[in-house]
């Protein structure tokens, strides 16, 4: 890593993606949901061995919060973002440097020797996926990775922070330390729920985390989960749900927390704290025929949304980036983007 500072620093599971199409039998086999996000239990790990050795398969740079930094690098000027996680010393991390590079995205990972590094089968149907994901090396993030010189410096300089909702699953931690540094010096700190499981098992994490947040996106099914985890009495009431973690106590209230949730194809709602009315953006769905995969899609919106304040943009303005870069990406088969560049911003 060069002496480079970054605007965007991004922390999450680096992940790679074995993607499959037509996938309805291995639903069934593996007791899968079509348009869901879990880790594997013991029973579903089987999975990535048959789907490499009986399918034909798509291997995608994954991960949510590494697919949301590849789409910020996408739509800002190089050396802009850099993302750290934890991955092993195989074939598998050398994939995901190689789609960083191609982004523009810089990387600090945490290499553990002898470890294998994360993987996420994603089962695709018509236009639902399914996320399986067993972590190996990802979990393995070591809170002192954060205080090495070369990741300490990265920290310090960037103006911009983004942690998965997944991450939180072992790494409270080290979030922790991300947001209160980010908080504390007045910079802008970005969580995403990332999937309901989160909200339903990770509570006490979340809102840990919740009061260093400037930004929180989610979509519905993550803001459904999270009204039943906290008790809250209508689940479809998204204003509402958006409202009451907006509102939540901030330890840097010189900033209003934002809220945004987004609804697939659906309009987009936006909640400020400070603002008494949602705004809702609509989308502009596509055709049917023009979506090809919906994987990444979220992230790819994570990702226009951050380049676009990164960049100076009013919220308002970011929103629509992200509207912009996740309709780029469902277009194509993964978490990716359209090359040669097409201008977002």
């Amino acid at each position: 890593m060069s002496e480079q500072s970054y605007a965007l620093f991004c922390m999450g599971n680096p992940l790679l993606d074995i993607q499959v199409t037509n996938g309805e039998q291995l639903l069934k086999k593996y007791n899968l949901n079509p348009n869901d996000a879990i880790l594997a239990d013991e029973k579903q790990l089987p999975i990535y061995d048959e789907i490499v050795k009986e399918h034909q398969v798509v291997y995608v740079a994954g991960g949510a919060a590494q697919n949301a930094a590849r789409g910020a690098a996408y739509v800002l000027p190089p050396n802009s973002v850099v993302y750290t996680g934890c991955v092993g010393d195989d074939e598998l991390a050398q994939q995901l440097k190689a789609a960083n590079k191609r982004e523009g995205l810089a990387e600090a990972y945490l290499v553990k020797k002898g470890e294998q590094t994360g993987a996420c089968a994603v089962v695709i149907t018509g236009h639902h996926r399914s996320l399986v994901t067993t972590l190996r090396s990802a979990e393995k993030f070591d809170n002192a990775h954060l205080s090495t010189p070369d990741v300490a410096r990265l920290v310090d300089g960037a103006k911009f922070f983004y942690v998965e909702g997944y991450f939180l699953t072992h790494g409270i931690t080290s979030t922790l330390e991300v947001a209160k540094k980010a908080s504390g010096a007045g910079k802008v700190f970005a969580l995403n729920i990332s999937a309901p499981f989160i909200a339903q098992f990770f509570k006490v994490q979340l809102e840990q985390v919740f009061p260093y947040c400037d930004f929180v996106i989610g979509n519905e099914s993550e803001a459904a989960a999270w009204a039943s985890a906290v008790g809250l009495p209508d689940k479809d009431d998204i204003p509402a749900i958006a409202k009451s973690i907006a509102t939540l106590p901030k330890s840097n209230p010189s900033r209003p927390r934002t809220v945004i949730i987004t609804q697939g194809p659906k309009s987009t709602i936006v909640v400020a704290a400070t603002e008494d009315k949602p705004k809702i953006f609509p989308v502009d769905a596509l055709e049917d025929g023009k979506i090809v995969d919906t994987n990444g899609a979220g992230d790819a919106f994570a990702g226009g949304f951050l380049g676009a304040l990164v960049s100076g943009k009013s919220v308002d303005e970011a929103i629509l980036a992200g509207h912009k870069l996740g309709a780029m990406c469902v277009q194509l088969v993964g978490p990716q983007y359209p090359w040669p560049k097409v201008a977002v911003l």
